[in-house]
């Protein structure tokens, strides 16, 4: 499952939990760029129940996809990963630490409220 809301002007809020194949990637991929059209300095909620590797065809998809999908992240510069598995916390954190302009952390999925306050407060 991979769900995607606009929450605010400048906000989205992500839900994943399983695999995604090529399919269900395509469509992921179609809302995060329908949701994020017009956010500027944006944030994002990623909540992640449960988590498995995508398919080989998804990977494809994506990376295909890549050049859109990095005008799709520069519209952003916070993103709060709730999650309960302590890889994925590390993981986000590290690919924040690599994309410029992104500062990506990691709460558990407990700490909704504190990831809230984070994304609102005006300072990374």
């Amino acid at each position: 499952m991979f769900d995607v809301k606009r929450v605010a002007d400048n906000r989205l809020d992500i839900i994943f939990s399983g695999k995604l194949d090529a399919e269900e990637m395509k469509r992921a991929l179609n809302a995060l760029v329908e949701q994020s059209d017009g956010i500027e300095n944006g944030t994002m909620l990623f909540d992640v129940i449960e988590y498995y590797l995508p398919s080989l065809g998804a990977i494809g998809i994506e990376l295909a996809r890549l050049p859109e999908m990095l005008r799709f992240i520069r519209k952003f510069n916070k993103a709060a990963v709730l999650t309960d598995q302590n890889w994925i916390a590390k993981i986000s954190e590290l690919e924040g630490a690599l994309i410029p302009g992104l500062h990506i952390k990691a709460f558990t999925r407990a700490q909704r409220a504190e990831a809230e306050a984070w994304l609102n407060a005006t300072t990374a």
